[in-house]
């Protein structure tokens, strides 16, 4: 499959599902199988835009450290 070229945007709401993706299945294969699925992308990208929103800590990972701070 080839891959996409996906906007800062895209990326970022990719990441977003992601992390909700995780916290409502409790179960990492099975969120990436849903993700990749429903953004058409593959597993390389998502870990790839994973690493990318950990490092630059996007919503909802900033959303949280505002709650808590």
């Amino acid at each position: 499959m080839p891959t996409k070229r996906l906007t800062m945007s895209q990326r970022q709401e990719i990441f977003h599902s992601l992390v909700t993706t995780q916290d409502v299945v409790h179960n990492v294969r099975k969120s990436y199988e849903v993700v990749t699925e429903k953004f058409d992308i593959t597993d390389r990208q998502l870990r790839e835009i994973e690493d990318e929103g950990l490092d630059k800590e996007w919503p909802p990972l900033s959303e949280a450290v505002q709650e808590v701070g």
